[in-house]
């Protein structure tokens, strides 16, 4: 700051005692004297003393506690106070203060003015009903020795520099957001006095002891009235202004707290004071500063009139006058002259001016008389605020502290912005602060760099008082008149009281300059000014501009009423010629008759009788057919965006979001109250079929249903949603979207106390930030808007990453080869540069001048008024123009005429009658029924009655057409029924019409293609927020025939770059098929394709999604990636717009259907009458292309949106909305280019929702709360699409949530299960249980019918099989084919992973809030085992919950043995048997919830996991059993899982024996089973329990969905159970499902899902070593062993397909990595030569081996290959040697049941890991070919040079040194070691 503008000199204290406090609301002594610190202690009063609360400007916040005489305080009436002073300090105790001075420094209140008690002591404090100490009733101190300013009436102004100054033109707080008013309208009327008394922001109406202004119909005022002409415009309202937040004073009925403001920033002053008197003390000390008013008692009342002045005539915008209070009568105060401006009588009616006053720095004066003539506006005041910016805006903006700008550059700035302002423009506050920041950055960098923090402007940058006057004339000496400056050296008030005196005397003739700076140079104040706008149009449209649009509509509306705008009316009868045009109008009615226009078909001048035209009927369109409802690239592109936030929602750490519990999908939409918004969403609704793709309702439901699905926000929309609410709360099972369609429209707090004028404001704020739409946890609420800007705020409840944005293209020429392009605001914008002839954005200048001379004729009319009734004359004069009086034309604008021409004339042109739509914006509905009324009758008048319609579209009512244009539309329509009326704008498509729309925003209606012309010429300087201007111009977007632009942007002459990217564009011609199919599954009926919906481009929208079987994760973005549309368009498909006659985006290939998935769908077809989204679905009647629709704008709005052409600041640049404010006037430029993603951020960071706003209250403080989890925003330009987009959210959500309960399951038939079963028929169908005798004699079938056994070696029988057949090498290669798989629908008896949750299984999954990890117990278990060669110890680790399923000591709490039941046992509700589960990998996504699968039947499930996974499992499962395996077995295959299962289970079984024994139980009694059961067996069902004929075999499905419970049972209950070895179930498939009954048990191969007999298979293990095939090998031995394995074929087992985890193949690579990039390892390189150079694996050796013998049987068997009669004998053991090899298995053991080999010559001999057992005599009974070849494996070189020997191979086997290999690992790695030789 320069020298000149320093603080003044504060009132001299005397210092401080040396070490006291000096902290504000402390007293020297340092004890808290705030009432909020001490209200609740024990203060001793003496007697006779009174606590009183005192006021410190510092700290304007809170009250200072003291105890004072009462003799010095006044009485009840104010008076009788002794002078002096006597008080105590409550603090300290300090007693015997006499003066006020001394008391006042000591409770540090440091005064810029002389202490007085009268100004600081404020209120008697009381004790309240709880005994706290609170605020009381004010101290009335009463001046008596005052002069009285006899007559006059005053106000006193704000400035710019008060601390208190809400931000940004703060909000009103609940006071009227109204500041300009008509003195007689409806908020004024209640006052008839002559003065008023402005105040800040405190609404006092809501004290009790005030008594609030009743409300006076309008209807009750006449126009003699007395009036308020003493109502100032000067609330200098930086803290009172409208609740818009356009410049402008608060003024209400409702009298606010009233507060001085000055710009003064002298840390001894504070003008926070919330009561100030309105002038200064009759006295002043020398210290005393003028900024600094004295206080009066905050109960003051309006002065009252002394010498009221009537006035015959009110101003346009005079302020309300509050009524008189019940309580005080203040009298009035002596004001200084320099400090008080009388505004001249008559003002307005002599200057033709209504100046207005625009607050920069320093005081204004206090204004009274004809206040009404002026208008105070602190549009500017805000930018002048730079000191107050805090560090952190400054940090943001890279500036320092020392670049902000003094106040004479500030001055300076400003004039020269107003300079160049040209005379069709207004200051704007956005455009001059992007000025002051360039200016602020424009400092040189070294010149920054030398400055210091605080030290200013170096002196070159800075102007001294004298130069600065000197500086101000020579910047205003260029601008030719239209700025003056003038200087004046004592206060602000002399100039603006010369500029008003000379104003009102100046001669009509003489020029006004627009601007007036008013500069005060006073020593004592500093350097002060502000701008006085004299410009006609400049100061009417700023006039204008601080009303809402609320306030400006009521104020139009009582211009009308009260019949002011008579001389208008009367003005604008007669035409220039003179004539008057009613008369006109009778007499061309008179000559014309009972004729008519002709209705179409023939010119204007062709007539015929009424009659005929009305049964006049046109060609039928045989081109237009039926609606379609498609969904298009783009939509369907945002669609899965939504989807894609909701499961990032899901996926995220929050659990807000639940996805796996909800199985359908709800929704309600809420829209703006529209009648035509309703119905077009309800239409939309309908015609997508999304009511019966979720399943709502059923398709001949739809058309009466829909509407039951869309919501207005009217007055009924609480009973609707509170009904919603129960069914949220009714379904917690169904996610329910709540979609607020145009949420931008109306979001004023319910609380916010501004509902005014009878509208319907907060009801959106009482749905969607309701407690029920913000805690449910199944609701999603999705705010749709075109215009999000007032969404994203500081205090947003949306969090940026929950924004989806439609893709937007730079430019039309960027939109690659689409036919239709979407046509929006940007590209209006562009289309200024086209420079054709006819540009479709245009301002109409002669209709401008027309307006300008009537602005200043009528300046006390609203200029929309003036504009309407303009308007309204214009197109009556083209309509008799064009009809009847031709001279009429040169009177005309050409806009209009031309529009007119082409409206009037296209129906003759058309032979159906069809023509162009014009719409005329009026938003004052008194407006636009007048200019309908005059309209119609100036149409009828002219027997253009049949020609075209003209229709009213008000938000509040229905279409409304004369019945012979509904006939004529129906025709159009071909298939309407009789009853048929339109509903939606999109009904009128083709109809020629004027559609007057009126209404206080655009609401989101969509209107259709024939629409041509959108006139918005009433839209000017009103609209100066960016949501109100953009959402007008948003009437007229559209999508638009590509080949309509091409010429217009082929005349800018594109760069040969963008030309020759269109050229690629239009040349790739690559169709984009997205495929919406997936098979149906067998068990969704929900899912099935319904008959009667409607279909989506062709293909049912009903159909589930395609989700490739390939769903790698089930997070829920993996999931929504397989479960939405697989629509990823081939690169370089252009994924735009689509066209018609061009594919939809949502068009695909058809794909077949398997054939029990219900009804296939039609492929899609390529219609002609597509329609792009948002736009009419008819065909286009014109022969010519849609093109961009024409828009006539005023030249305020035509300025601001051609802002490239001019310069100047563009609509995007503007406030956003006008519930919002700036945070900061300082703020990074706004560029036009930014993405919406930035914009969003942009406005996040620097604005702030106002007080009204609804997220106002999501702030504490500071800080805001923070954002809604479930809320999403939804933002896309106008008509773009976004209805279509979020239905087709909804339909592939719930296809995403049907995905959820689906389920891929193998599909894969048995090998070879066609074989004879004529020897297992011995049993009947209808047995449920096997017999003993039955089973016994089965022989066992030795071939694994498995479907995974396809591509492994088949086991050799006697019977023939096909396993071998047909094979050839090329197919066998491929053993890596892609199993089968098909979807299934989850069941309420399925296992579950851990995305499942619900209510009933929750406990038995997860972990109570309460539950630690230490409330599981960690349980060593130890035993020895034969095989492992000493003992074992595993782990347990047990839930607290589940310890009663073992046995623990009753010392030391040890675990000694699980728990078993008797056989006797029969419990319906336990399993009886253990149920281990092996998994690995599968922490996640394993099925290890059996919950369900179990009906919740008690039962004992153990997880077997290896010891480095167990954290993984102990987390995702804390409530089951984990049974860990030792380290040793972490590298380890199934085998190993499966061995310790066994061997814990046997030893465990003999534990419980010798247990149970001792309790008398016989050992035979416990229950020796077990169930092993793999983690991905999901479902059970149940075949053919009942005979049925092979028909109704045929005809259906024989089989159900049944429990694990059910089946665990079943097999539990059967006869004589402790007989069998093992128990299982048959693998499912569709053809087992539908094949006719066959045998019910059989002897075989069991797999996957295994009833284990523990005792009887003791001496039969898994072989701990394997990694594949373990389960064939052990069922064979155990077959050997002659034990019984059962099949039960009516059960069978569904597997689910799981990509990930489970026992899957290592990653081969070598041990020591040479590089990162690893080339594929060869099976040959498996295996090596011993102690050669070979490259070494870091793989298990067992591994390497089996993998080696699966992939090398060539070359260890070639005799064997396809070779089914010769096969390689195994002795005890099954190896997978390929499937192109046999396998005969033999065992060594004695009695043991083995193949009778009579007769068999082998190919081979297999010796694995043989036990002493295989003996040399055991080989000589078996014969094998001549060349047959023989592998020998062994643990180490030592055993197999011993095995050979013992074995006595070389006898009859040749073995060659080059034949012994190991397999490629390292020493350490224990590797294996065979030996091959041949047989001679």
């Amino acid at each position: 700051m320069s020298e000149t503008n320093s603080p003044p000199i504060p009132y001299t204290e005397k210092p401080a005692p040396e070490g006291s406090c000096t902290v504000d609301g402390f007293c020297q002594a340092g004890r808290d004297l705030r009432l909020v610190s001490v209200s609740m202690e024990q203060i001793e009063v003496p007697a006779g003393f009174e606590l009183v609360g005192a006021k410190s400007p510092n700290i304007p916040e809170h009250i200072l506690v003291c105890a004072v005489d009462k003799r010095f305080l006044p009485d009840d009436n104010g008076k009788n106070a002794l002078l002096g002073f006597s008080g105590n300090c409550v603090g300290c105790g300090e007693k015997g203060f006499r003066y006020f001075t001394e008391f006042s420094n000591h409770i540090n209140l440091k005064l810029a003015t002389q202490p007085k008690k009268q100004k600081h002591l404020k209120y008697y404090l009381v004790k309240n009903s709880q005994g706290a100490l609170s605020k009381g009733p004010l101290i009335i101190w009463k001046e008596c020795k005052t002069r009285q300013s006899a007559g006059l009436s005053f106000v006193k102004p704000s400035s710019s520099r008060s601390p208190t100054m809400s931000q940004e033109n703060g909000g009103s707080n609940g006071c009227s957001s109204s500041f300009i008013h008509t003195a007689d309208s409806p908020s004024s009327r209640t006052q008839t006095s002559s003065s008023v008394s402005l105040y800040g922001s405190l609404d006092m109406s809501r004290d009790r002891s005030l008594a609030k202004p009743p409300a006076v119909s309008s209807q009750l005022v006449t126009k003699n009235q007395a009036t308020a002409p003493a109502a100032a415009r000067a609330n200098g309202s930086a803290n009172g202004l409208s609740k818009s937040g356009k410049a402008g004073m608060s003024i209400s009925s409702q009298p606010p707290q009233l507060a001085a403001h000055s710009t003064s920033h002298s840390p001894g002053y504070s003008a926070a004071d919330p009561a100030m008197s309105a002038g200064p003390p009759k006295k002043r000390h020398r210290g005393w500063y003028p900024g600094s008013p004295v206080p009066i008692p905050a109960t003051a009342v309006p002065v009252p009139a002394v010498r009221p002045v009537a006035r015959s005539s009110e101003p346009l915008l005079s302020a309300p006058a509050p009524q008189p209070m019940v309580s005080g009568v203040l009298q009035p105060q002596a004001i200084p002259a320099a400090e008080t401006v009388i505004v001249p009588e008559n003002l307005l009616n002599d200057s033709g001016v209504r100046p207005v006053i625009l607050i920069g720095y320093g005081t204004l004066p206090y204004f009274y008389g004809n206040v009404g003539d002026i208008v105070v506006s602190p549009l500017l005041v805000n930018c002048y605020k730079n000191p107050q910016l805090n560090g952190k805006t400054l940090e943001k903006l890279g500036m320092a502290s020392s670049q902000l700008l003094s106040v004479e550059s500030m001055i300076l700035l400003t004039l020269q912005y107003l300079v160049r302002l040209g005379s069709d423009q207004i200051p704007l506050r956005e455009e001059f602060e992007q000025i002051v920041l360039k200016a602020m950055q424009g400092l040189p960098l070294q010149e920054r760099s030398s400055l210091l923090p605080g030290a200013g402007l170096p002196s070159c940058y800075s102007v001294s008082q004298a130069q600065l006057p000197w500086l101000a004339r020579l910047t205003a000496s260029v601008s030719k008149d239209s700025v003056h400056v003038l200087v004046t050296h004592n206060s602000l008030g002399e100039g603006i009281s010369e500029t008003l005196r000379s104003l009102s005397e100046i001669p009509p003739q003489q020029r006004l300059p627009d601007y007036v700076v008013v500069i005060c140079t006073s020593k004592m104040r500093g350097n002060e000014f502000c701008v006085l706008v004299l410009g006609q149009y400049q100061s009417r449209a700023l006039a204008e501009s601080t009303l809402t649009t609320s306030e400006f509509l009521k104020e139009i509306s009582y211009e009308l009423i009260t019949g002011k705008v008579s001389i208008l009316a009367s003005h604008f009868k007669t035409t220039w010629l003179g004539d008057n045009l009613d008369k006109q109008l009778e007499w061309f009615q008179q000559r014309r008759g009972d004729k008519v226009v002709v209705p179409f078909r023939g010119g204007v001048h062709d007539c015929v009788q009424s009659q005929e035209a009305a049964a006049m009927m046109p060609m039928q369109d045989t081109g237009s057919g039926n609606e379609v409802f498609q969904i298009y690239a783009p939509q369907l592109n945002v669609a899965r965006k939504l989807l894609s936030q909701v499961c990032s929602i899901a996926d995220s750490g929050i659990q807000s979001l639940d996805l796996g519990r909800f199985c359908k999908v709800d929704f309600m939409i809420l829209v703006p109250p529209s009648e035509v918004l309703f119905h077009q969403t309800a239409q939309r609704v309908r015609q997508s079929g999304v009511l019966v793709d979720l399943g709502l309702e059923e398709a001949a439901a739809i058309h009466q249903k829909a509407e039951k699905y869309v919501v207005r926000l009217d007055n009924d929309v609480h009973s609707k949603f509170e009904a919603f609410v129960r069914k949220v709360k009714q379904n917690p099972y169904t996610l329910f979207v709540l979609i607020h369609d145009n949420s931008h429209v109306d979001l004023t707090s319910l609380i916010s106390g501004s509902v005014s004028h009878g509208e319907l404001q907060g009801l959106a704020d009482r749905v969607i930030n309701c407690r029920e739409a913000l805690e449910s946890m199944n609701l999603l609420v999705l705010q749709v808007s075109s215009f999000p800007f007032t969404l994203q705020t500081q205090q947003s409840r949306i969090s940026v990453y929950n924004e989806v944005h439609w893709p937007l293209r730079e430019s039309i020429e960027e939109s690659g080869a689409e036919e239709q392009v979407y046509f929006g605001l940007n590209d209006y914008s562009r289309s200024l540069r086209w420079g054709v002839a006819s540009p479709v954005l245009r301002c109409d200048e002669a209709f401008e001048k027309m307006v300008n001379t009537l602005l200043e004729r009528y300046p006390r009319l609203h200029s929309m008024v003036i504009r309407s009734y303009l308007l309204i004359q214009q197109y009556t004069e083209a309509m008799m123009a064009l009809t009847s009086m031709t001279s009429l034309r040169d009177h005309t604008t050409p806009e209009t005429l031309g529009i007119l021409d082409d409206l009037i004339s296209m129906p003759g042109k058309d032979k159906s009658g069809r023509g162009h739509m014009l719409i005329i914006r009026v938003p004052s509905l008194q407006l636009a029924m007048l200019a309908r009324e005059r309209l119609e009758e100036v149409r009828d008048k002219l027997g253009l009655q049949y020609r075209f319609e003209i229709i009213l579209g008000s938000p509040s009512s229905e279409l409304c057409l004369a019945k012979h244009f509904i006939t004529r539309i129906k025709a159009w329509r071909c298939s309407e029924s009789e009853d048929w009326v339109p509903r939606t704008y999109e009904d009128l498509e083709g109809l020629p019409c004027i559609v007057i729309l009126t209404g206080k925003d655009p609401l989101g209606e969509t209107f259709p293609r024939s629409l041509k012309y959108c006139d918005l010429r009433l839209i000017d300087s009103s609209y100066l927020t960016r949501t109100a201007l953009e959402q007008e111009i948003g009437l007229a977007c559209s999508y638009t025939s590509r080949q309509t632009i091409q010429e217009p942007l082929g005349a800018m002459d594109l760069p040969v770059r963008q030309q020759e990217k269109a050229n690629s564009s239009e040349n790739d011609s690559e169709e984009l098929h997205i495929d919406l199919e997936r098979p149906q599954s067998n068990g969704s009926a929900v899912t099935g394709t319904s008959v009667g919906s409607i279909t989506e481009n062709g293909v049912s929208s009903s159909s589930a999604v395609d989700s490739s079987q390939k769903t790698s994760s089930l997070t829920f973005q993996n999931m929504a990636s397989s479960s939405a549309e697989k629509g990823a368009s081939p690169p370089g498909v252009k994924q735009g717009c689509d066209s018609q006659g061009s594919q939809p985006a949502s068009s695909s290939v058809s794909v077949p259907q398997p054939s029990s998935c219900g009804a296939s769908t039609s492929p899609s077809s390529s219609s002609h009458n597509s329609r792009r989204p948002s736009q009419s679905t008819q065909e286009s009647w014109s022969p010519q292309a849609a093109q961009p629709r024409t828009v006539i704008l005023s030249r305020a709005a035509y300025n601001l949106l051609g802002s490239e052409s001019t310069g100047q600041l563009h609509s995007s640049s503007l406030l956003p909305h006008a519930d919002v404010t700036w945070s900061s006037p300082l703020r990074p430029l706004f560029y036009r280019g930014l993405s919406t993603e930035e914009q969003s951020l942009y406005y996040r960071q620097w604005t702030s929702a106002r007080q009204h706003h609804a997220d106002c209250s999501n702030q504490v403080g500071q800080e805001a709360i923070g954002f809604h989890p479930r809320r999403l925003l939804l933002t896309g330009p106008p008509q773009v699409g976004k209805t279509g987009a979020y239905l087709q959210f909804l339909r592939i959500v719930f296809r995403m949530l049907i995905r959820l309960l689906e389920v891929d399951v193998y599909d894969e038939e048995e090998v070879d299960e066609d074989v004879t079963e004529s020897s297992e028929l011995t049993q009947s169908s209808n047995d449920q249980w096997p017999d003993i005798e039955v089973i016994s004699n089965m022989p066992f079938d030795l071939r694994p019918h498995d479907p995974k056994s396809r591509h492994t070696s088949p086991v050799y029988t006697e019977k023939p099989t096909k396993s071998l057949q047909g094979y050839n090498k090329q197919i066998k290669r491929e053993v890596s084919a892609k199993r089968e798989t098909v979807s299934i629908m989850l069941t309420k008896y399925a296992t579950h992973n851990t995305f499942h949750h619900c209510e009933q299984c929750h406990h038995y999954t997860e972990a109570s809030p309460a539950t630690q990890l230490s409330d599981t117990t960690l349980h060593a278990f130890t035993f020895s085992s034969s095989m492992l060669g000493g003992e074992v110890q595993l782990h347990f680790i047990i839930p607290r919950s589940k310890e009663n399923y073992f046995v623990f000591s009753q010392q030391g709490r040890q675990l000694e043995s699980m728990r078993l039941p008797l056989v006797s046992d029969k419990n319906a509700d336990v399993l009886k048997s253990p149920i281990f589960t092996p998994t690995t990998g599968r922490h996640e996504h394993g099925l290890l919830n059996i919950f369900h699968a179990t009906e919740g039947a008690g039962h004992l499930h153990v997880l077997v996991v290896k010891e480095y996974e167990m954290p993984l499992y102990r987390k995702y499962w804390p409530n089951h059993i984990l049974l860990v395996l030792p380290g040793i077995f972490n590298n380890t295959g199934v085998g190993a899982a499966r061995f310790m299962i066994k061997e814990l289970s046997y030893h465990n079984l003999e534990l419980e024996r010798n247990r149970l024994e001792e309790l008398g139980v016989r050992r035979q009694e416990v229950w020796p089973f077990i169930l092993i059961m793999d983690d991905s067996s999901v479902l059970w069902n149940a075949h053919n329990v009942q005979e049925q004929t092979s028909q109704s075999a045929d005809a259906s499905p024989s089989f159900k969905n049944i429990s694990l419970k059910t089946v665990l049972q079943h097999m539990e209950a059967t006869p004589k159970i402790t007989q069998y070895a093992m128990c299982g179930v048959r693998k499912w498939s569709r053809r087992l499902a539908a094949k006719r009954p066959g045998a019910p048990f059989s002897r075989c191969h069991i797999h996957d899902f295994i009833l284990l007999n523990i005792d009887l298979t003791q001496n039969v293990q898994y072989d701990l070593n394997r990694y594949f095939c373990e389960e064939v090998d052990f069922n064979l031995r155990a077959n050997s062993s002659g034990l019984l394995i059962c099949r039960f074929n009516n059960f069978s087992l569904m597997k689910k397909h799981i990509p990930c985890g489970g026992h899957k193949d290592f990653v081969i690579k070598p041990k020591i990595l040479v590089s990162d990039n690893l080339t594929s390892i060869s099976p040959s390189q498996y295996v090596c030569a011993p102690d050669s150079e070979h490259m070494l694996l870091a793989v298990p050796a067992q591994f390497l081996l089996e993998k080696f013998l699966q992939h090398s049987s060539y070359k260890l068997f070639p005799k064997a290959i396809f070779n089914e009669k010769s096969p390689v004998l195994a002795i005890d053991c099954y190896l997978n040697v390929s499937s192109e090899v046999s396998i005969c298995y033999m065992s060594s053991r004695p009695h043991s049941v083995n193949l009778n080999h009579e007769g068999l010559v082998f190919s081979g001999l297999l010796l694995y890991l043989c036990d002493s057992f295989v003996v040399a005599d055991l080989l000589k009974k078996f014969k094998f070919l001549k060349g047959a070849t023989l592998c020998v494996i062994c643990q180490d070189r030592s055993s197999l040079r011993q095995t050979i020997v013992r074995l006595e191979l070389e006898d009859e086997w040749q073995f060659r040194l080059r034949d012994e290999f190991q397999t490629a690992n390292s020493s350490d790695d224990r590797p294996l070691y065979f030996l091959t030789g041949r047989h001679t």
